[in-house]
């Protein structure tokens, strides 16, 4: 008799464990640093997932039949808005469970490209032809203030629907804050040093970045994969970098343009990497502070080699 009721406990347990592992709340979030947001919000309790791969561009990324389905399931599914995934509203207008478009959360600090946001190039690639005067500038994610309101939207989301771990989501969050605290002295102490150097992107992404920490860039150099700009454009863009003298073009992973070799050759400038999504980042609670923190070192680090 007691063997039949040992039997019973441990199917009464494992029918228990399964109904847990069910009751898991999924989440999928369109790009990497909001994974890494997420990551800090459900540590401890899950890992949410991702719907790019790295290396893909959130601009216009080609949705695949499993993207599609595993978007129509999940329970909470956050990205940044229609200013950076265009792709994705479409799938969106058949999902029925909640979807966050954190660019209209509430006590977002929102930047809108300047008169001066253009392209020195002959043919701008499709994105930054969309960095118009005026328009939103989607790279939200780079300032620590917005990360610490989508964290507080995802532990609000996930405190609702998975009560019994409401707790630790809360006090995950303000784990985070806490440690953005640090991390915003850490850069800070660390850009100090290189604050009105000048340096050059190929895309107008670190607005937010720049603005948080005293940066800005001298120019971009915007040219699509596919486009080689004419000789007329290249000199000009050789002169600008021969005006400003020692400094650093930046390209973002995975791909350096084609231009800037013969951009950069036999003149003092370097050329560096500045990763503003951090595809390869592994999703960890602190995944978010691993990628500014990296930002800041490279740009920094390159700057201060000149």
């Amino acid at each position: 008799m007691s063997r039949l009721f040992s039997v019973f406990v441990a199917f009464v347990a494992s029918f228990l464990l399964i109904g847990s592992a069910q009751a898991e709340v999924k989440v999928l979030t369109s790009i990497k640093p909001l994974q890494l947001i997420a990551a800090a919000v459900q540590d401890g309790v899950a890992i949410p997932e991702v719907l790019l791969p790295p290396g893909a561009s959130p601009h216009n990324y080609a949705l695949r039949p499993s993207d599609v389905r595993k978007v129509q399931s999940v329970d909470l599914l956050y990205w940044i808005g229609p200013d950076m995934e265009g792709f994705l509203p479409r799938v969106l207008n058949g999902r029925t469970l909640p979807s966050v478009a954190v660019q209209d959360l509430p006590g977002m600090k929102l930047r809108r490209f300047a008169e001066d946001s253009h392209s020195h190039a002959e043919e701008a690639d499709e994105h930054d032809h969309d960095h118009r005067p005026g328009t939103l500038d989607a790279h939200l994610w780079l300032s620590p203030v917005n990360a610490r309101v989508i964290a507080d939207k995802m532990a609000a989301d996930l405190s609702a629907v998975d009560p019994a771990n409401a707790e630790r989501y809360q006090k995950n969050a303000k784990a985070f804050d806490k440690r953005l605290d640090a991390l915003d002295q850490r850069l800070k102490k660390r850009l100090a040093s290189v604050e009105g150097k000048p340096y050059f992107v190929f895309h107008e992404a670190f607005d937010y970045f720049e603005e948080a920490y005293g940066l800005k860039h001298a120019g971009v150099f915007s040219v699509a994969a596919e486009v080689q700009p004419g000789a007329q454009h290249v000199a000009a863009m050789r002169k600008r970098l021969q005006e400003v003298g020692k400094t650093c073009v930046f390209s973002e992973p995975p791909l350096r343009p084609r231009l800037a070799e013969t951009l950069v050759a036999g003149l003092p400038v370097k050329l560096a990497e500045l990763d503003a999504l951090g595809g390869y980042t592994p999703a960890t609670a602190q995944g978010y502070e691993q990628v500014l923190e990296k930002l800041g070192n490279d740009l920094a680090g390159c700057l201060e080699s000149l």
